[in-house]
Order: C-alpha cells, then structure tokens, then sequence
C-alpha cells in the first residue's frame, strides 16, 4: 500500500507479546480483515487488539495515544481506545507498538440513509473534543491537518492535474480557490480528531448509533476546520444538518472544512488509484458531494 511500510505477522505479534507481555502471550491471535491505512490490526482474545503500524508516519501513535487518550475519554460522549500497554520495537519489527481494549460495533458505510442519528451523534462528539482544555497539547505541525488549509496548495493543484477528466477540473479548482480565500481561524487551538471518516468511527446496538471513535493517528490541536470533513465524506445528506448544528461554527471554518474534504479526497485518488481503488472511489464520491454542497 505504501513505500517503506512494514506489514506485522501474527507469529511477530506472538513473540513480540511472549518477550514483552507475557501475560497475554496464550491469547488467541486473529487477524483483523480491514484496510487500514496506519496500522495492521490483531484481535488479542476476546477483549484486546495490537495496533502495529504498517506505515513510517504511524510510529509515534502508540507513544500519543498512551499520553493523551486517557485525558480526552473522560469528556467524551463515547469510547475511545485508551491503550493499556505499549510495545518496543523487536523480532525483526522496527517501530513501536500498542495494545488497547478491543471495542464493538462495526464500522458505517458512507452515505448510509438507515443510520439515523449519525449526524447528530458525530457533532456532539466533535463538539466535546473541541470543548476540552487544549492549553497543553501537542499543536500541529505545518503541513498537517490542524495547520493552515493554504500549506497544501501545491500538493492539491497537482493532484487535480493527476486526477485528468476522473474529475470536473475547473469546478474543483474553483472549489479549491474558495477555500484558500478563507481567513485562518483566529482562536486559540483546539483538540481535532483529524480523520473521522467511516473506517474511525463504530456503530453498535439496536439503532446502530456511534459507540466509538478509533485511530487518533492525527490527534493534535489547532484549527478544527479538519473536523468537518465527514458532512461531505461520511454522512448522508438527511444527517448533514444535525451534525451542523451540534458543531456549532463559523462559515469561514465549514469552508476550511471543505478543503480538508477535498484535499485529502483528491490527492488520494490518484496515490490509490492502482493498489486500493476501493479509496480512490471514495475520493470520488467525496468530491462530488463538496460540488453538489457549492452548487
């Protein structure tokens, strides 16, 4: 998926745990089928799961979820997972490693219409993470999501030329152009998640409403603009207007917002277009709807 990335085993795992955490050396190891993009996953038992990075950019997550996940979970309206455990590089594996409780539920599809409340259910966690104190936290470097939308000019007018007639070009550079004549946002920093799309988010019980937000591989402080990337990458239209209202925002900063939809949607379809199309799809779809907000 990625140059340079490192694909866990579960024998590795297995020996990693035997040397490093004995305890849950015995558990039963179970590959978790998704398509991560950060992170091989491996069910530990019944309650715990090993989050090994897959990708160089990943390697410092384990060390950032063991420092601030605890202080977010206690003001949020869901669950996060908090790790229990971190792990040192071993055995042939390079990079530092976590253990964090296994969380139920499954993952949404986008745009799904039967998942009533999403909306709604999304705003109030983003609007509790961007309500806790963020006086100490990490701030985001430039370049980042949480940094200035303008730092990835270059990177988005390129990847409109690579994306060719996969998309609408003049209506998407106008789209773009739009959202660098945005102001910064002028407030302190606040907490973002940074990446809330459907493979991050958990839904569960009777009436399939979020029970989890996972994979804080972006958690930093700064703009929240980022934030609001799944009105048009994650939720269908019926949802978008409760999760605007949860958020509670300025224009300026839902139109920052669209560009942390649109860059991350079209640098991506060309990086997946060849190794998982299934991402490039969604880059598509994410796109479109941004046109279709804009008119």
């Amino acid at each position: 998926m990625h140059d340079g990335e490192v694909v866990a085993t579960a024998e590795q795992v297995r020996r990693l745990l035997a040397a490093q955490h004995p305890r849950w050396a015995d558990l039963p190891i179970t590959p978790v089928d998704d398509f991560g993009t950060d992170h091989v996953l491996f069910r530990l038992g019944d309650d715990l799961v090993a989050r090994m990075p897959r990708a160089p950019w990943a390697v410092d997550q384990a060390a950032s979820d063991a420092r601030w996940l605890p202080v977010l979970a206690p003001h949020l309206p869901v669950a996060v997972p908090a790790p229990v455990a971190t792990g040192e590089p071993g055995d042939g594996y390079p990079w530092p490693w976590s253990i964090a409780p296994w969380l139920p539920g499954r993952t949404p599809t986008a745009y799904d219409e039967g998942l009533v409340g999403l909306g709604a259910d999304l705003g109030a966690f983003v609007r509790a993470l961007h309500a806790v104190d963020a006086t100490d936290g990490p701030l985001k470097p430039t370049g980042t999501r949480g940094a200035p939308v303008r730092d990835w000019d270059d990177a988005v007018r390129e990847a409109i030329d690579a994306c060719g007639d996969r998309v609408d070009r003049v209506a998407v550079s106008a789209a773009w152009d739009d959202v660098l004549a945005a102001p910064d946002w002028p407030h302190d920093p606040v907490w973002l998640h940074g990446d809330l799309l459907p493979g991050n988010l958990l839904v569960d019980g009777p009436d399939q409403r979020i029970s989890a937000v996972i994979d804080f591989g972006a958690l930093g402080t700064g703009d929240p603009a980022p934030d609001l990337q799944p009105c048009w990458a994650v939720l269908p239209p019926g949802e978008r207007a409760a999760f605007r209202e949860q958020v509670d925002l300025d224009d300026d900063t839902w139109r920052r917002g669209r560009g942390w939809a649109l860059g991350p949607a079209l640098t991506g379809i060309p990086y997946y277009w060849n190794t998982v199309p299934a991402f490039s799809r969604r880059g598509l779809r994410t796109v479109r709807e941004v046109l279709a907000d804009l008119g």
